[in-house]
Formats: C-alpha cells, structure tokens, sequence
C-alpha cells in the first residue's frame, strides 16, 4: 500500500468498493459527525464486476471518498474473485492496521452470500489479531510497523438476514450516506439503461430495499433509520453508563 494519513479512530474494510458505503455508510457518517476520523480500505478494485471498469470504479470510489468525507481511502489490489487466504494477502492488511492504527475495525460479515464477502471477513478477523503480534514483522516505506491491535472488530450485515447484536441509530446520517451510495452508479439501475445487464444491485427496487431494512432496523430501537452489526465476542463494559446512559438529572 502507499502511505497515506496516519491514526484514525475507525478503520473499514470492504471486499469491493461500495461494500462499506452500502452496509454502514450512515455509521461512519455518525462517527465522523461525533468528531472522530475515519478511513476506509477496498480489497479489491472490483474488476471482476458484470458493470463498470476498474478505472470506473475507482472514480467513483474517489468520488464516494469526497462525499463522505473520509480521511483517507485505500485499495488494494488483492483480486476480486481470487480474494485467497494467502500469506501475502494477510500481511497487506495487517499493514494497513498498523498504518491506520483504529481502535475499531469495520468489516464484512463472516456468513454472506457473496464469497469475496466470507473470504474478506476471515482475512480482516485474522489480521486484527495479527497486526498486535510483536514477533510478525512488516515494513511500510522500507520501515519497519510497530504492533497495534485495535480495541473492537465489527461486522456490518449485508444481504444475507441477519440478526445484528445491536443497531446504531443513523437517522440524522442515513439520506446523507445515500449520496455516497449513489457516487456507484455504475452499479445501481438508471432509466434509460435497459440494455445493461440485470445484478442483484442493479434491480429497480434494491435501493427501496435498502432503505427498507434501515427503516426496519431502525423501527427496532424505535427510530426511523438504523445500521445492525455482529459482534465477534462478548462485549465488554468498563463503564456502565457509557453503554447504557441515563436521563441527566436538572
């Protein structure tokens, strides 16, 4: 990877460009509205894709980048559809950890429909572990990284249903993470279009459908849009009222 800009709060990682945008773009919306900074990682550049180029994606992932405001986006080059479980593949991402130095990972669920997805989920749990090994060595720049495991790894939930361990409360951010979707439009259906090939996303009624489960995730904290999430592990709490606040007394 080339080096780019250094600490960040939240680190996410996608299979493809567009996974992050569409399974918790409102999330690293809200993060990023709370003060925080966040990066983002694509694996692959996409060019195994029915629609758009590799140089059409990648501008449109650029174009995502400005949108959403990141600090930084990375891709990395690691095969769409050959997204092995390799030697060389692990230490890419465990250079981009201990580059970025989060204290929470973003990443694709482990149970998906789409391969790249699985493979990804298991490459970037491995990674997390791995990047706070002091005896694993990389180098960046022909310098050697220091250690850094993050504190929280979190799966996004993308097509398959899932029951998420908890939801975010995005209704302030989620029409604004629409405009990052919709940076992908070589992706989505467009009038006109007719003669391009019919994707599971390019169907006329999958943004309707996202926006559905938002609203159904959201209904379930009792809210109008929401983003679910799967944990690794059992959460721990240190402080209490962080997790679960109070009303604050007059």
């Amino acid at each position: 990877m080339k080096s780019s800009a250094g600490k960040v709060y939240a680190l996410a990682f996608g299979a493809h460009p567009d996974d992050v945008e569409l399974a918790c773009g409102a999330t690293l919306l809200k993060i990023m509205h709370e003060g925080h900074s966040v990066a983002v990682c694509d694996l692959t550049r996409g060019e195994m894709g029915t629609l758009g180029t590799p140089e059409t994606r990648k501008s449109e992932a650029a174009a995502a980048t400005k949108v959403m405001g990141y600090q930084s986006r990375t891709t990395l080059d690691l095969g769409d559809s050959k997204l092995f479980y390799t030697d060389d593949n692990l230490a890419e991402i465990i250079q981009v950890i201990r580059h970025f130095k989060p204290d929470v990972v973003f990443t694709n669920p482990p149970d998906e429909r789409h391969p790249d997805h699985m493979k990804a989920s298991k490459l970037v749990t491995d990674a997390f572990y791995y990047a706070g090994l002091q005896q694993l060595t990389t180098t960046l720049n022909g310098e050697v990284q220091q250690p850094h495991r993050p504190k929280h790894l979190l799966y996004y939930i993308q097509f398959k249903h899932l029951q998420p361990d908890f939801i975010v409360d995005v209704s302030e951010t989620f029409a604004a993470s629409r405009e990052g979707v919709l940076t992908f439009s070589s992706q989505f259906y467009r009038e006109g279009a007719a003669e391009e090939p019919v994707t599971l996303i390019k169907r006329k009624g999958f943004l309707t459908g996202l926006e559905a489960r938002a609203r159904y995730f959201g209904e379930q904290i009792g809210t109008m849009y929401g983003e679910g999430f799967l944990l690794p592990a059992t959460l721990a709490v240190t402080l209490f009222s962080g997790v679960f606040p109070g009303v604050r007394e007059k």
